[in-house]
């Protein structure tokens, strides 16, 4: 091992050990934070609390060009774990740890770049990704922070990822009659045949979206997540409620979208609102979205950076794009090992992450 990726470790497996799990949204401003604003010397540090867990550090030193962001939450861990996920596991090819992949391992390069270089670096270290809970990016933006482009860290496997879809979630209701059911119904007496009738439509709207594209991406992704309603096989259902996300690509109109869902049946659903919406990267319409694609593209290959496909989770990366700024997304792990029990990242990936900011830094690009 180098000496540079020895300092990752170290500072991983401190991240590790503080307990950031989001859910339940407990994260104060101390803990971690303490642990960050003790090893960013040298740096400028604010640490703002959003509240619900939803924490930013921003650390500055100089005047950089380009900021970086991680998330420090993480998700709750399994019953799958082999391991206490809060104590850093390091094998000969990997790191193992709640966190280690999704993205700590990211943000605990990043300081131990911070300390091997004095050259001009930003920070943005955020706590409400794993919430779908946009507090911390958007309080952020509102202070309207000058830089050229935003590098956001998640998993991709060591590749500037410059596409990815965007993520909605919806929740509707529909509402019948209750009555009892030995008699001939009309179409909309109970509020769970509405259901049922609508799912069918989406899933044919769904269907004939497939021959969609946008920088490798096909289709329209769409789950139904949650239906509930009803009182018993007897009873005719007087209400009738849906949970359903989907996951457009950046070409797509989301706001067409949400009212070609809203409108595919009659009677329309009573209730009928989003409870997240994440748009997709790059942010805005068809001619908007590939100039800031290629402008990110751009960037990527004068980092250096080896550009790799688009993916179809979702990042943060879009609500800078759609604030305007250049944006992709950059960092160690691969997505297969996010969320999982034992949750693991490769030492060669953290490595070279790690050395590529070094180099950034060390030779101003920053």
């Amino acid at each position: 091992m180098n000496a540079l990726l020895d300092a990752t470790l170290k500072h991983l497996a401190a991240l590790v050990s503080y307990d950031t799990r989001n859910p339940p949204r407990e994260i104060g401003t101390g803990g971690i934070f303490d642990y960050l604003r003790d090893n960013l010397p040298g740096f400028d540090v604010t640490v703002t609390d959003f509240g619900a867990g939803a924490v930013n550090l921003y650390a500055v030193r100089g005047t950089p060009k380009y900021l970086f962001n991680v998330h420090l939450d993480t998700v709750p861990d399994s019953p799958h774990w082999t391991q206490n996920p809060h104590e850093l596991t390091v094998t000969a090819d990997r790191a193992i740890g709640l966190g280690a992949c999704d993205i700590k391992g990211a943000a605990a390069a990043l300081v131990a770049v911070a300390n091997a270089t004095s050259g001009d670096m930003a920070l943005l270290l955020s706590t409400d990704e794993e919430a779908n809970d946009a507090r911390c990016i958007d309080g952020f933006l509102k202070t309207k922070p000058k830089y050229d482009a935003i590098i956001v860290a998640e998993p991709t496997k060591g590749e500037a990822v410059l596409a990815h879809r965007g993520i909605h979630s919806v929740q509707m209701r529909f509402k019948g009659k209750a009555g009892h059911a030995s008699g001939e119904q009309k179409a909309s007496d109970s509020a769970l045949h509405q259901v049922i009738r609508w799912g069918a439509a989406a899933l044919d709207f769904v269907a004939a979206q497939s021959h969609e594209r946008f920088g490798g991406l096909t289709g329209l992704r769409f789950n139904i997540g949650k239906v509930e309603g009803g009182i018993k096989a007897n009873v005719i259902a007087p209400t009738g409620d849906v949970r359903f996300g989907f996951r457009p690509l950046p070409s797509m109109d989301a706001d067409r979208m949400l009212e070609t869902f809203r409108t595919l049946v009659e009677p329309h659903p009573i209730e009928y609102g989003e409870t997240f919406r994440g748009d997709s990267l790059p942010a805005g319409d068809t001619a908007t979205a590939e100039t800031r694609r290629l402008a990110a593209r751009d960037l990527a290959d004068e980092l250096g950076i080896p550009v790799g496909n688009a993916v179809d989770f979702w990042t943060e990366a879009a609500l800078f794009s759609a604030a305007g700024y250049t944006s992709f997304v950059y960092g160690p792990g691969d997505i297969a090992q996010a969320h999982s029990a034992d949750e693991w990242v490769a030492l060669d990936q953290l490595q070279h992450y790690a050395q590529t900011i070094y180099g950034m830094i060390d030779r101003g690009q920053s």
